[in-house]
């Protein structure tokens, strides 16, 4: 979920070509949750193999770092390690609701009713570890670095960026220009839209870049007071953050009484412990425990992965395959010929 802060930051459209050779640091759990959610068939139901396995998250993976890889982005993942106390009050919270949504899929299900099992099933999707496991193997058969974060992944991606070892975090959360990321990238899609939750129509989107730094001078704050706006109006470790409290109410908060914490959440009248959640992002763990190697595509690994293991198309990945080393070969031509 992450901070709903967006609405009021500035960003400016990309162009994949625009990412040509850039790292790019992706919130993995954020990105596969996104597939298993979006990637479904008419009922709402994910993509399975004749096994009953799911293969959303697959699909999704192979479809759009493939096509990142022929624009010659280099995406590297990061995981999320060891959740914080306050993160897995969240989790648990997302569990029940989860269950709930279970139940009102089944209901749906039995009544034949294909809106309500749309609207339903996307609300149960659940990242299990073996379709994280699954995941890394896919990534390492692509040449796709990943890093394990010993915490938030997106605390990590930002640590990255602000090291230099990446240009920006890929995230569809707001957490991580909290976490101090000088960039992040929304939306970076492959087909330009994005699913409407719950339904079967998509909208138009474009990948966006917003900019740390053009962010704090057009609202005119410093990176503290982005970071109590954004606990204002809730982050993952304050769900919801303080009833009546929007964006523009809180930036108008947060202009007033600056950094002054204490007066902000007692004027604001907040019901939730504001120093432990400020504490979580002050106190997050990172490393610098990672090496990001580039390694060429493993076509055998992936087929076996995909074709053997779940069933996919071999004619459609052995295609996506054949456009990789297309491409490995023309940048391998054109770096001999640079010399």
């Amino acid at each position: 979920m992450g901070s709903p802060i967006l609405g009021i930051v500035n960003s400016q459209e990309l162009k994949l070509e625009d990412l040509r050779g850039k790292v790019i640091a992706v919130d993995a759990f954020n990105t596969l949750y996104m597939f298993l959610t979006t990637i479904r068939g008419p009922d709402g139901t994910p993509l399975k193999d004749s096994k009953g396995n799911v293969t959303s998250h697959l699909s999704g993976l192979f479809s759009r770092f493939t096509t990142l890889l022929h624009y010659g982005v280099r995406p590297v993942f990061v995981f999320d390690g060891k959740a914080p106390d306050l993160k897995r009050e969240e989790r648990e919270r997302r569990k029940a609701i989860k269950v709930e949504a279970q139940k009102q899929f089944d209901a749906a299900e039995q009544a034949r009713d294909l809106e309500g099992m749309r609207k339903f099933a996307s609300r149960t999707a659940t990242l299990s570890q073996e379709m994280i496991s699954e995941a890394k193997c896919l990534l390492l058969a692509l040449g796709i670095p990943f890093v394990d974060a010993p915490s938030e992944g997106e605390a990590q991606a930002a640590y990255m960026v602000k090291k230099g070892d990446a240009f920006a975090v890929v995230s569809q959360d707001a957490d991580a220009l909290l976490f101090g990321a000088p960039r992040v990238i929304k939306n970076l899609s492959i087909s330009f839209r994005r699913k409407m939750p719950g339904t079967s129509a998509y909208k138009t989107v474009m990948p966006e870049l917003i900019e740390l730094k053009e962010v704090l001078s057009s609202l005119s704050l410093s990176g503290r007071q982005l970071l109590l706006l954004g606990i204002l109006v809730g982050t993952d470790f304050n769900r919801g953050g303080i009833k009546g409290i929007g964006p523009k109410k809180a930036l108008k908060l947060v202009k007033e009484f600056g950094e002054d914490a204490k007066t902000l959440f007692t004027e604001a009248k907040a019901e939730f412990d504001w120093e432990a959640v400020i504490n979580v992002f002050d106190t997050m763990p990172v490393t610098d425990e990672y090496v990001l190697e580039f390694r060429g595509v493993n076509g055998a690994e992936v087929k076996r992965l995909l074709c053997d293991g779940h069933e996919f198309s071999e004619e459609r990945v052995s295609s996506v395959l054949e456009r990789l080393a297309k491409t490995a070969s023309l940048r391998a031509q054109k770096s001999i010929f640079d010399y």
